[in-house]
């Protein structure tokens, strides 16, 4: 069964604003992929387990038609509620149970979810959607992410440990699967064409208050939240503390960015 940590409706506001779409070297890496598997047909695009939409979004600039799927309403109704563009549609379904006919995907996308699906029953349904050569890609943000501004990197990335740390006490078993650099992912995709790739670096922009809400929007965060609101909030709020203090800053509006490196494991369904 598939982990439902993203069903509530303000978690799902809470990632619309704060979350993003794979920064721009992953970008690069899926592009390239799909081009030297020479993927011909850009008829239609699957991101499953979407969220609020927003690399949803990204593929339609590339996909003839773009459907994001994810099992929570709240979250769909944060997508479909958010600007998008006519090839872009939206359906509540689990990832397990996808509706469409046997053949009749190009490209299927999972991007910071795969981990909490139910991976096996997932395999099948990416299996017996794609067509023949079309391609997967199932990636995430590793947990090892650094928070950079000017020389105070190093007392920033300490300050996001301790908060990591604090939280991780309420991170569901299936994160484990992100702490494997989807090494568990890629074990289980059902191709020999497939490859797993661990060292894509990049940068988020974001401001101060930018990167307290993406820490919110973390699942474990939220059920840390619901379980003890008060401790969580305290918590959000000493981190900001002492993230203002180490910058020398006073306004939450000041920018800094998240480096991360991300995992992604890659497949070709055969011709």
């Amino acid at each position: 069964m598939a982990a439902r940590l993203f069903a509530g409706k303000e978690h799902a506001s809470v990632y619309q604003q704060y979350r993003f779409s794979p920064p721009e070297k992953l970008q690069g890496v899926i592009w390239s992929y799909l081009e030297k598997k020479k993927v011909s047909s850009l008829e239609l695009a699957v991101d499953v387990g979407c969220g609020s939409g927003q690399s949803t979004l990204w593929l339609a600039k590339r996909f003839e038609k773009v459907v994001g799927t994810d099992i929570s309403e709240a979250q769909i109704e944060e997508a479909k509620q958010a600007a998008h563009p006519p090839n872009v549609s939206y359906l509540v379904c689990p990832a397990e149970d996808l509706p469409f006919e046997d053949n009749s995907v190009d490209f299927i996308l999972s991007f910071a979810a795969v981990h909490w699906f139910d991976i096996p029953r997932f395999m099948k349904e990416v299996e017996r959607v794609l067509k023949p050569s079309g391609c997967v890609v199932l990636a995430t943000n590793c947990m090892d992410m650094q928070l950079h501004y000017k020389d105070c990197t190093e007392k920033l990335t300490e300050i996001f440990k301790e908060f990591r740390k604090e939280i991780f006490k309420y991170a569901n078993e299936r994160i484990g699967r992100v702490e494997d650099d989807y090494q568990t992912v890629f074990d289980a995709l059902p191709f020999q064409d497939k490859q797993r790739i661990t060292d894509i670096f990049g940068a988020v922009p974001f401001t101060v208050a930018g990167v307290l809400g993406y820490f919110q929007s973390f699942s474990m965060y939220q059920t840390f939240l619901r379980a003890e609101p008060e401790a969580a909030k305290s918590l959000i709020q000493d981190t900001e503390k002492r993230i203002l203090e180490v910058m020398g800053v006073s306004s939450l509006d000041t920018p800094m960015e998240i480096r991360m490196r991300h995992a992604t494991v890659l497949g070709c369904k055969k011709s």
